[in-house]
């Protein structure tokens, strides 16, 4: 290998690429732009829905409501819900949005209370998925609970004894995670996900051109006739590809970081208390005190986790790319492949799946498991060396094999 006409094929192949608007428009200016656009765009579309939901006075009808009279005089009272009369078809009026909830109340409810028997539950019916349905539910339970611990006080005060005679202490939960550990939880599976898809697309679109393109073009044979040896010419390409596949990966990083930045104030401060009432809780401000963040040095090592995967999709698209006999048939060879390198991110999010010896060894889905344990401020370090060096290793055999099939005149010059 000659590191002077690596370089050369390089730089070469590096301007040639930045000539190519095509390929830089589709693999890094739209990726970058398109980002913000979305978390803003989505944060947005949150807070609305969310605001909305809040804003409206549930439509709610009670089933049974003549066994319990008092228990419908305080909903009728209640600004906060909307009674309606009882359809015939409530179930569908629910699934057609004409309805939120419907409360069905059991046969002589409040003379059970008063004679001291056992009384079935108080159901409410909702729509689950449906944030206006399920705001409604919420808002008709909180009334009912109220009305509840009501009758119980009223109870309570007939025979002369505290409210505070059933219920002798409280109990509260109190976080004790740090905010980058809710927040490695929390992005933990969505940033290597991202990272994954972003190192491979970036790769496929100069691999494509700097092989199957060149075929087209017809300059693959002056390339080959130059006095350079062949392991050269496709290490040049092969740099140029990583840098591909690398560039996207950092401008649509951080792209997405300064999207957060600037958005985080908006989405979770005070005119986005609305959205972040509706995140799961511990993650919002209210919930956990501080908003969840990302450990820097995580991520940092996230980074650094991701070059030999990133070597391995450049060796990958570049071996693939060769092989086909257009730009055509290149972009038919490697479009599924994307689907192939989601799924073990997908499988990463899957409940129960845990770093260990085994899932170490298996690609992609070791990066996608250890960046989260890095993101959340747990550095396993035996397992970090593990997936580190599994994952140079299957990324040299994928050069070594880009590196034979170069050499490869079938391979070259297929028709």
């Amino acid at each position: 290998m000659n590191a002077a006409h690596v370089w050369v094929i390089y730089r070469k192949e590096l301007r040639d690429a930045l000539r190519d608007r095509r390929t830089l428009i589709s693999s890094i200016v739209v990726p970058t732009l398109l980002m913000p656009l979305l978390l803003f765009g989505v944060g947005r579309l949150m807070q609305r829905a969310v605001a909305e939901a809040r804003e409206e006075v549930p439509a709610v009808a009670v089933l049974g409501g003549e066994g319990a009279p008092a228990l419908l005089a305080r909903l009728s009272g209640d600004a906060r819900v909307r009674l309606v009369p009882v359809p015939a078809d409530w179930r569908e009026a629910i699934a057609a949005k004409r309805l939120r909830a419907v409360l069905e109340v059991p046969e002589r409810l409040e003379e059970r209370l008063r004679s001291g028997e056992a009384s079935p539950a108080v159901r409410i019916f909702h729509y689950q998925g449906e944030l206006k349905s399920e705001n409604g539910a919420r808002v008709t339970e909180r009334i009912v609970v109220e009305h509840r611990e009501r009758v119980v006080t009223e109870r309570l005060a007939a025979r002369g004894l505290s409210p505070e005679a059933v219920r002798p202490f409280e109990v509260r939960r109190e976080n004790v995670a740090p905010p980058e550990k809710v927040g490695g939880n929390l992005f933990g599976g969505l940033v290597p996900y991202f990272i994954i898809l972003l190192c491979f697309t970036g790769a496929i679109y100069p691999a494509m051109d700097i092989t199957a393109g060149e075929k087209e073009r017809g300059t693959m044979e002056t390339l080959l006739c130059s006095p350079v040896a062949r392991v050269d010419i496709v290490l040049g390409k092969f740099f140029l590809v990583l840098t591909g596949s690398l560039a996207s990966m950092f401008f649509v990083v951080a792209s997405m970081a300064g999207s957060a930045l600037l958005g985080g104030a908006l989405f979770f401060g005070s005119s986005g208390a609305a959205a972040a009432a509706a995140l799961p809780p511990g993650t919002a401000a209210g919930g956990m005190g501080s908003l969840p963040t990302i450990d820097p040095l995580g991520l940092a090592g996230v980074f650094a986790m991701v070059l030999p995967v990133a070597v391995l999709f450049s060796a990958v698209a570049l071996t693939v790319s060769l092989f086909a006999k257009s730009y055509k048939e290149a972009q038919s060879y490697l479009g599924p492949l994307i689907v192939v390198v989601l799924v073990p991110g997908m499988i990463a999010a899957l409940p129960g799946t845990e770093l260990t010896a085994r899932t170490a060894l298996i690609p992609l889905l070791n990066l996608s498991l250890v960046c989260k344990e890095m993101l959340s401020g747990s550095w396993p370090w035996g397992y970090i060396a593990l997936i580190f060096g599994s994952s140079s290793l299957y990324a040299a055999g994928a050069l070594a094999l880009a590196v034979r099939m170069f050499n490869r005149e079938d391979v070259l010059f297929r028709s």
